[in-house]
């Protein structure tokens, strides 16, 4: 028996839930085919107008949903779900208002609790999210929740607490943003790919506002080609606009055209408020390309109208702030609930049209206020990669009040915006994580994966992928937020200063770089030849890691002499001149900026049997408490295939009473992160390994896997110094500017004073050697610094291996 028009509907129906689009179209050309009865064929017509939106028809849907409107003689509840429907369909093409007002009749047309009205509120809450009514948003989604739970209906029930994370992000939320969403995604996915895709959409804005934008972007690249496939040409284009939107913070010629390809798409469609986002997009990523020949003033106002029209008034007020960095006309008015990234793009202009004008007191207020404001948001967070990334929103606050401090010529200004700079990833001390057996699960099954697909990108393993993802979210969720640590001005840390040490802060503007000299009686500022130190950079590390690896013959020889003028040069034009204004110091803390990362300024000869340790701010170094236990105690680790791992720790350990020495299959994982918590000195000889794209995920290699820099964030209580005899980890990635991330900064957010390491590969013979000589001056007392020099004159080495932290 040929099935009813109401089951073929019903088919139909279910199909384009499933994004199965052409299965639908089938059954709902079918289905209109075998009724005459006016509300099911109007029914029908309102579900297929559907499937030709989500097809890239939207014109044609609309003209068929409003035609089914107009018929005579449909009942109450088939005119409420054609207005939902038709109020959902011009909600996607950005025509909000509309929207709204259809949505708001529908769910009065309809029974308060049914799976319909449900579905209306669903879209009026997007409705409310787009216009940045959170409230509004939150209480429809919740009247959804309660409808679909009390039905039953787990997968609406499921995108309905997806859409609340999504609410939550724009919110600011980020944690619970990506809790939910990742609560709901295996229900979405199971529905089918296109759901998944769907989710995945979302997830990746969550990243990119955490400022994880390698993830975020390969997630929306994949969700792209998914929906070309499709041929969902407004969703696709609503993953081209993500992109761009995520390649404006760090490549704005891909953003644009990334952008400007999308808002072709949306015009082509007819979304005029989605072409409009678009458009604002591409226009901003002109204005920074080409600050000198911005976007003309009649693009930016057309655009921000159309914004306007279309209910996108938090874009709105975005652009109309970018177009104020070049016409200098009067601010727009941020209301009390706006959103942080907007208010932070407020103190952005305000401070670059203030030191544009030469006004830089003025602006250096502007960017102050801007950066307090985003740390009231990163107190939020806990997760060490979280706070970093979040200073994405920062970076242009912290440039230009670098700028600004950096003209003034005044010390004190310089040091304390230095300090802003080091300090804005730094203030917060998060509570330490409880235990979470899940967490250590897919940790130890990420370490097997990793060991399996030893020899080629494991990065690119689904499996990997998922599990990563898992780790990343349960740590967000798990750590919570700290107390602020305080930052100190140039008064109070001459105050604190020894008479004997100095500090070296250095500063880069974007254009130039100075060292900001402190001793106890004196401050000064030092210029510094950014050209000469630039050009000595290039190639340092290529060669650093050949001369470690080649230790003989003609060539090591050639390598030699090109990596001593390197270091030569550096020592001239980079750490000379501020020595020199130090006075007679004899012992420094180091403070640089991102650009400065991987400089081995152990092996700079002003350096060489110097004490000096590299702190993550001047604050921090001088808040740290030394330790207080009497007995000091130390314990031992060596990895596998490090040719004389066995050797070196053995060595090291000879210097201390009753160490604990764990190699062979005793080096375990568990084993080393159980010794660390037993212990006040930790020394690893292992192969390591940096990951740029996500540094907690970089580790040392033991017997059965990979110590992640998360399994070391999990550890309760962290040795006071930790030594890593381990290539690249003392390396760091840039994230965005100023701020540098690597497992040296895991241990130190672990709770770890000091960390020695090397930014590059250092030969066997040479870490042995030196690191033994280390370990005896800190069995007898000597601090992490001073042992480091001594043992580089006592043994006569140079190697790149230094202090981070509070080694002094």
């Amino acid at each position: 028996m040929p099935l009813s028009a109401v089951e073929l509907h019903q088919r139909g129906v279910d199909a384009a839930n499933a994004r199965r689009f052409a299965q639908a179209r089938r059954a709902l050309t079918a289905a209109s085919a075998r009724t005459e009865d006016a509300d099911l064929r109007a029914r029908i017509d309102g579900t297929t107008a559907y499937v030709l939106a989500q097809t890239g028809q939207p014109t044609d849907a609309e003209s068929l949903s409003r035609d089914a409107l107009r018929r005579p003689g449909l009942n109450a509840e088939t005119i409420a779900l054609l207005q939902g429907q038709l109020g959902t369909l011009l909600m996607h093409g950005g025509r909000l208002d509309e929207a709204h007002a259809l949505l708001t009749a529908a769910i009065d047309g309809l029974d308060d609790g049914s799976i319909e009205s449900a579905n209306c509120l669903m879209g009026r809450s997007i409705v409310a999210m787009q216009r940045h009514r959170l409230d509004d948003c939150t209480a429809d989604l919740q009247r959804a929740i309660a409808a679909y739970d009390a039905h039953g209906a787990d997968e609406p029930l499921a995108e309905a607490r997806h859409n609340l994370g999504y609410a939550a992000l724009l919110g600011g939320d980020l944690v619970t943003a990506l809790a939910l969403m990742t609560q709901s995604r295996p229900i979405l996915a199971a529905t089918s790919d296109l759901a998944a895709a769907i989710s995945d959409l979302d997830r990746a804005e969550v990243l990119r506002d955490a400022g994880l934008t390698t993830e975020a972007e390969e997630l929306l690249g994949a969700v792209a080609v998914q929906f070309g496939v499709q041929r969902m040409r407004q969703a696709r284009g609503e993953a081209e606009f993500h992109l761009a939107r995520s390649l404006l913070r760090h490549d704005v010629v891909a953003a644009e055209r990334a952008a400007a390809r999308a808002s072709r798409r949306f015009a082509a469609l007819g979304s005029e408020g989605w072409a409009a986002r678009a458009e604002a997009v591409r226009l901003e990523a002109r204005q920074r390309a080409t600050p000198k020949n911005p976007p003309s003033a009649a693009d930016f106002s057309r655009t921000v109208e159309a914004l306007g029209r279309g209910g996108y008034r938090t874009e709105a007020a975005a652009l109309a702030l970018t177009a104020r960095l070049s016409d200098g006309g009067r601010m727009p008015r941020l209301t009390a609930d706006a959103p942080t990234p907007l208010r932070l793009r407020a103190h952005e202009v305000r401070a670059a049209r203030a030191f544009a004008a030469g006004r830089d007191a003025e602006a250096r207020r502007a960017a102050s206020d801007g950066l307090d404001l985003l740390t009231t948001w990163q107190q939020s967070f806990g997760a060490l990669d979280l706070q970093a990334s979040v200073a994405m929103h920062g970076t242009e606050l912290v440039f230009t009040g670098l700028a600004a401090a950096a003209r003034s010529r005044v010390p004190e200004v310089l040091f304390e915006w230095s300090e802003r700079a080091r300090h804005l990833s730094q203030q917060v001390a998060p509570v330490r994580p409880p235990h979470d057996a899940d967490l250590s699960s897919d940790l130890a099954e990420l370490r097997m994966l990793r060991a399996d697909l030893a020899g080629s990108d494991w990065t690119t393993d689904a499996r990997v992928r998922e599990l990563r993802d898992r780790v990343r979210d349960r740590q967000w969720s798990m750590t919570g937020a700290g107390r602020s640590r305080e930052r100190l001005g140039l008064a109070e840390t001459q105050s604190q200063l020894h008479e004997d040490t100095a500090v070296l802060a250095y500063v880069y503007t974007r254009t130039a770089l100075l060292c900001v000299v402190v001793t106890r009686s004196t401050a000064s500022i030092v210029e510094l030849s950014w050209p000469r130190i630039q050009s000595a950079l290039d190639g340092l590390r290529a060669d650093l890691d050949v001369s470690a690896l080649t230790r003989g013959g003609p060539m090591a020889q050639v390598v030699a002499r090109s990596l001593d003028e390197r270091l030569r040069v550096l020592d001239e034009a980079l750490l000379s001149p501020a020595v020199a204004a130090a006075g007679g110091a004899t012992r420094f803390a180091v403070t640089a900026p991102g650009i400065l990362a991987g400089i081995p300024w152990a092996m700079l000869p002003g350096f060489v049997g110097t004490p000096f340790t590299l702190a993550t701010s001047v604050s921090r170094w001088l808040g740290d408490t030394a330790p207080t236990r009497a007995t000091r105690t130390a314990g031992f680790a060596a990895g596998p295939r490090v040719a004389r791992a066995d050797e070196e720790v053995r060595r090291a350990a000879a210097a201390w009473n009753g160490a604990a020495v764990l190699h062979g299959d005793e080096a375990r994982v568990s084993a080393v992160t159980g010794l660390a918590e037993r212990v006040d000195v930790l020394h690893i000889a292992a192969h390591g390994r940096h990951a740029v794209d996500n540094p907690l995920f970089s580790g040392f290699e033991l017997v059965d896997g990979t110590l992640f820099g998360y399994d070391v964030d999990l550890i309760s209580r962290a040795p006071d110094t930790v030594v890593l005899s381990a290539c690249e980890l003392g390396r760091s990635s840039v994230r965005w500017g100023e701020e540098a991330l690597g497992m040296t900064r895991v241990w130190l957010h672990a709770g770890t004073r000091c960390v020695i390491a090397a930014p590059v590969v250092v030969a066997d013979d040479v870490a042995c050697e030196l690191l033994g000589a280390v370990h005896e001056e800190l069995a007898a007392g000597v601090l992490p610094a001073e042992a480091l020099a001594s043992a580089a004159v006592s043994t006569g080495l140079t190697a790149p291996f230094q202090c981070h932290g509070s080694g002094l």
